[in-house]
């Protein structure tokens, strides 16, 4: 195994942004490397959310510091966009990190937007394999909700977020699938995991 596999800390240098952080954190990030900015627009809100609700019920928050954060792959110039979109890089890329995950065991790895949902789904060989376009809004919500309704603490759970917000950052789908403000939504249910199960998360600020 590389060192890359081996080594928990990931220097955040500016000329290899592949990955920050460290890999012992219980909590990982997986991004699409064509859309880096959804670490402040959409993770940065969630995690106020995060962090007020497990405040004001734990008194303490999470260290974020040290939040182990991952392209997906390497070169975003291999990300599909069309139906055949899974070419031998991408194959291997997957590999590599179902290596990186079988070796650490993250309790949480959250996705943002379609194709690092669909690459997690395959990382941990789950069927049926679905087209790009199957990761709609409405889609990426209701396996938003499975995932938080299914969430087990002895295992890796993956939950995906949205790339982007409409809508002043109001959910707004078919038939009003939800309409309170998005970012309240998720930051709320993910903290009800982080609080149920907050003796077994290493990840607070002492």
């Amino acid at each position: 195994m590389s060192n890359l596999t081996i080594n928990n800390h990931i220097p955040s240098d500016t000329t290899v942004m592949r990955e920050t952080g460290e890999r012992t954190c219980p909590i990982w990030l997986l991004v699409n490397p064509k859309h880096p900015a959804v670490r402040h627009i959409i993770w940065t809100p969630a995690l106020a959310e995060i962090q007020d609700k497990v405040y004001r019920e734990t008194h303490t928050r999470l260290d974020t510091s040290n939040l182990y954060i991952r392209n997906a792959v390497g070169d975003s110039r291999i990300v599909p966009d069309t139906l055949n979109w899974w070419g031998a890089e991408i194959i291997k890329e997957i590999e590599l990190f179902r290596e990186i995950v079988l070796e650490h065991q993250p309790k949480i790895i959250i996705s943002f937007g379609a194709f690092p949902l669909e690459f997690l789904r395959r990382v941990y060989e789950i069927k049926p394999e679905k087209p790009p376009k199957y990761w709609g809004t409405s889609n990426l919500g209701n396996e938003f909700d499975r995932s938080i309704e299914n969430f087990d603490i002895t295992k890796t759970n993956r939950i995906p977020l949205l790339r982007r917000v409409i809508s002043s950052g109001k959910f707004i789908e078919d038939h009003d699938y939800f309409i309170e403000n998005y970012f309240h939504h998720v930051g709320t249910k993910i903290a009800e995991k982080i609080i149920e199960n907050k003796d077994r998360l290493n990840i607070w600020i002492m």
